[in-house]
C-alpha cells in the first residue's frame, strides 16, 4: 500500500492492515526517480536496519571472544558451544510465533519489546558473574532477537511499498544484515584484545539502546484489521519442533552425530514439525498458512534462502580453520580476510537491487546461487602452504553473490503478499535465515573436524558446500519457472 510522502508516523484509534502513513520516495511511483528515499524514510530505515545489523552483530561478535571468556567465567571447552548454542535455540526456534503475534496485536509494539528484552539480557551477559548468569544472558539476547527479526522484517515490508522502494530498502537491508557478521568477526578480536570480551555485550547494549531511543518516534504501527485466535497447537508444534531440531544439530556439531540423545532429539523434532503441518491442515487460524506455502515464490524462495544462508556460514567456518590452523595465519590476520569478504558485501549491496529491479528478483536469485557455488568451487584450489590470496578474493567473490541471493530472497518471498500477511511471510523469510545460519555448521563443517587431515577436510566440506549450492541453483531456476517464459 503506497505511503504519503515524510509525513506523520503513526495513526490514533483503531489500527489496519497498512500502516500508518510513513516513508516513501519523493515522486509518484512508477516515476523515473520512484526509488528516491526522503529524509523521514532515510531515518526509518535507519532504525531498522540498525536492529537488524545489531543482531548480525550478536552472532558473530562472540566467536573471538570464546576462549577469553571460558577462563574467565569457568567455562569448560566443551562447554563453550553453549555460548553460541543458548542464543541460537530461542532466537530460531520462536521467530514464527513472534512473527504472527506481531500481525496481531502490533507490529512495532512488539519490536520495542525486543528491543528493550535484547537491551536489558546484553547487560546482564555483560555483567555476567558466572556461567549461569552468562548463559541465562544469551538466551534471552536470543529470545529478544526472535522478536527483533521478523517485526523488523515486516514493519520493512509495510512500510516501504512494494516495487522500487522496498527493493531498495532491503538490499540496504541485506546489506548491513551481511556486513554485520563479517564487521562482528574483525571488531570481536579486537575488542577482546584490547577492551576484554566483555566489551564485545557491551558494544550491544549501546546498539539498542540507541535504537530503542530513536524507533518510537519513528516508526508507524500496524497489524491485522481481524483478531483471529493464535494457533496454539501450531505454536506449541513448531517452536518445540525447532528448537529441538536446532539443538540436536549443535550438539552434532561438538560431539558429532554418534550420540542417542543427539538421534533423539532429532527424531523428536521432526515428529514435532511433522505434527505442525497436519495442525495447520485443520486449524481455522493456523500460524502458517499452507496455501502460502504452497506458492512458488514463497517455497522455492526460501530454499534459495535457506541453502545461501547454511552454505556460505560453513565456508566461513572452515575457512577461518584453514586460515589459521593450516596456514598459521594469526586472529587479526585472519579478520582481515573476512573484512575484505565484508567490503565486497557491501558493494553487491549497491547494485543487487537495480539488478533485481533490471532483471526481477527470481533471475537474481538463481544467478547468484550458481555464482556462489562456482566461487566456492575455486576454493578448492588452496594448498597447505599457500593460499591466503585465493582464499581472500574466491570467497568475497562468493560473498557478492550471496549478498545477491539474500536480497533477492526477500523480494521474492515476500513480493504480491497481502499487508496482512507480511508478518507471516518475512516470519518465514527470517526462520529460513536462522534455521540456515544454524544447521550448516553442524552439517558439513563437523566433516573437517573429524577427519585425520583438517586440510583435507576442508576441500571435503567446500566440495560438498559448492554442490550443494550448484544443484539448489538448478532447482530454484526450475521451480520458479525461469524457463518457461516470462519469469
Amino acid at each position: 500500500m503506497a505511503m504519503a510522502i515524510d509525513t506523520a508516523t503513526t495513526t490514533t484509534g483503531p489500527e489496519t492492515a497498512a500502516p500508518s502513513p510513513g516513508p516513501r520516495g519523493d515522486s509518484a511511483p512508477g516515476s523515473p526517480v520512484d526509488a528516491r528515499l526522503g529524509g523521514r524514510a532515510k531515518l526509518v530505515l535507519f532504525v531498522l536496519c540498525a536492529a537488524q545489523f545489531m543482531v548480525a552483530l550478536d552472532f558473530s561478535v562472540l566467536n573471538v571472544a570464546l576462549p577469553a571468556l571460558g577462563k574467565d567465567l569457568g567455562l569448560g571447552q566443551s562447554a563453550l558451544q553453549w555460548a553460541v548454542t543458548a542464543f541460537a535455540l530461542p532466537s530460531g526456534g520462536f521467530l514464527l510465533l513472534f512473527g504472527r503475534i506481531a500481525d496481531l496485536f502490533g507490529r512495532k509494539k512488539l519490536f520495542l519489546t525486543g528491543l528493550a528484552v535484547f537491551g536489558a539480557a546484553s547487560l546482564l551477559a555483560t555483567l555476567a558473574w558466572d556461567p549461569a548468569s552468562f548463559l541465562t544472558g544469551r538466551a534471552l539476547q536470543g529470545l529478544g532477537a526472535a522478536v527483533i527479526v521478523p517485526t523488523g522484517m515486516s514493519l520493512l515490508t509495510t512500510t516501504f511499498p512494494e516495487g522500487p522502494l522496498r527493493d531498495k530498502a532491503l538490499g540496504i537491508s541485506g546489506t548491513l544484515l551481511s556486513l554485520g557478521f563479517t564487521v562482528g568477526m574483525v571488531l570481536g578480536g579486537v575488542m577482546t584484545d584490547t577492551l576484554g570480551w566483555r566489551s564485545t555485550m557491551g558494544l550491544l547494549v549501546a546498539f539498542a539502546v540507541v535504537v530503542l531511543a530513536l524507533a518510537p518516534g519513528l516508526l508507524p504501527e500496524s497489524r491485522t484489521p481481524e483478531r483471529p485466535r493464535l494457533d496454539v497447537p501450531g505454536a506449541v508444534a513448531v517452536t518445540g519442533g525447532l528448537l529441538a531440531v536446532i539443538y540436536a544439530l549443535s550438539t552434532a556439531a561438538q560431539r558429532g552425530f554418534g550420540g542417542a540423545d543427539v538421534w533423539g532429539t532429532l527424531a523428536v523434532g521432526i515428529a514435532l514439525l511433522a505434527a505442525f503441518v497436519v495442525v495447520e491442515s485443520k486449524a481455522s487460524a493456523p500460524l502458517v498458512s499452507l496455501p502460502m506455502l504452497k506458492r512458488r515464490t514463497v517455497a522455492w524462495g526460501n530454499l534459495g534462502g535457506l541453502v545461501t544462508f547454511s552454505m556460505m556460514s560453513t565456508v566461513v567456518f572452515v575457512l577461518t580453520l584453514y586460515l589459521q590452523e593450516t596456514l598459521g595465519l594469526s586472529s587479526f590476520e585472519t579478520g582481515l580476510v573476512f573484512g575484505i569478504q565484508g567490503l565486497a558485501s557491501a558493494v553487491a549491496g549497491t547494485y543487487a537491487a537495480r539488478l533485481i529491479g533490471r532483471f526481477g528478483s527470481r533471475r537474481v536469485l538463481a544467478a547468484s546461487l550458481l555464482g556462489q557455488g562456482a566461487f566456492i568451487a575455486g576454493l578448492l584450489g588452496l594448498g597447505t602452504h599457500s593460499g591466503a590470496l585465493l582464499a581472500t578474493v574466491a570467497v568475497s567473490l562468493a560473498s557478492m553473490c550471496h549478498l545477491g541471493a539474500i536480497i533477492s530472497y526477500g523480494v521474492t518471498v515476500t513480493s504480491g503478499v497481502p499487508d496482512e500477511e507480511q508478518g507471516l511471510a518475512t516470519g518465514l523469510v527470517t526462520t529460513t535465515q536462522q534455521v540456515g545460519l544454524t544447521v550448516g555448521i553442524p552439517l558439513l563443517g563437523v566433516l573437517a573436524t573429524t577427519q585425520a587431515s583438517l586440510f583435507d577436510g576442508v576441500r571435503t566440506v567446500l566440495a560438498i558446500d559448492a554442490g550443494v549450492v550448484v544443484a539448489a541453483a538448478a532447482l530454484v531456476a526450475v521451480g520458479l519457472g525461469l524457463g518457461r517464459g516470462k519469469a
